[in-house]
């Protein structure tokens, strides 16, 4: 796996985590995003930009499993010197407006002559999912209210950080890639993140991961999302055993609320 698809999956899955919730096909209100809104993330390595992230919700209202949903696209490309590996990934989500659950996710992967195309349909009555990959058909039993890579983020801005304490875990169940995945998060408090727009108020976050050898220590991914009610990550760092990464904002538009910069 090349450094950059790293950075991009792990953008991906470490903004997924989220609370368990009760069994049942939920209705969760959303009061955090909206149809139309876009952001746009650089990636660098060290002092050298490698990439770019994008991630918008369409304008439009789509009917999927005769469910209304958002079409969110997460796309992440090499720029600069680095194109010279030519990655082009989209993560795609319909996500159910009522349940913020996915009923369809689609992956498209291209890394130089490598190509990868999946369909995952979801039936969250059934708990179960049909996987399409190179004219293959694989059906999988899930658990409750799982999300896929995408829905998993959207999920997140949901939560309401002020009833949770500092240091305590929060977690879910996330479907990628044929596993099942418990993505686990801990709460680290709140703080300011100085940005091209100025300095933001911010929730801490931290993924639990487990020991290994490509990450510096447990705490090797760090999250800051806007202490606001967008609840958007701005800056995302991650040390490697070798190096350091970083994500951060670079623009966006169509927010459902105005970021309180200062």
């Amino acid at each position: 796996m090349s450094f950059l698809k790293k950075i991009l999956f792990l953008f991906i899955i470490v903004t997924t985590s989220s609370f368990v919730v009760s069994d049942s096909y939920r209705y969760l209100p959303n009061h955090a995003f909206k149809a139309g809104e876009y952001f746009e993330y650089k990636v660098k390595y060290g002092f050298l930009s490698v990439g770019e992230a994008t991630v918008d919700v369409s304008p439009q209202i789509y009917s999927v499993n005769n469910r209304p949903c958002y079409r969110v696209n997460i796309f992440g490309r090499t720029t600069g010197l680095t194109d010279l590996f030519h990655i082009r990934n989209t993560y795609r989500s319909y996500l159910d407006t009522a349940a913020i659950l996915p009923q369809k996710f689609l992956m498209d992967l291209q890394e130089n002559n490598y190509r990868k195309e999946q369909t995952i349909t979801f039936d969250h009555f059934a708990n179960a999912a049909v996987r399409e990959q190179n004219k293959e058909r694989k059906n999988f039993k899930l658990p409750d209210n799982v999300h896929d890579v995408v829905s998993g983020y959207y999920f997140l801005r949901t939560i309401d950080f002020t009833k949770v304490k500092i240091g305590e875990t929060v977690s879910s169940n996330m479907f990628f890639d044929d596993e099942i995945y418990n993505m686990r998060v801990k709460y680290n408090g709140k703080g300011v993140v100085r940005t091209k727009y100025g300095k933001i108020n911010v929730i801490k976050l931290n993924p639990i991961l487990p020991k290994n050898s490509m990450f510096d220590g447990e705490d090797a991914i760090r999250i800051w999302v806007s202490d606001d009610k967008n609840r958007v990550p701005i800056k995302i760092e991650v040390d490697f055993s070798v190096g350091g990464a970083t994500m951060e904002l670079k623009n966006y538009k169509n927010t459902k609320y105005a970021f309180d910069w200062q």
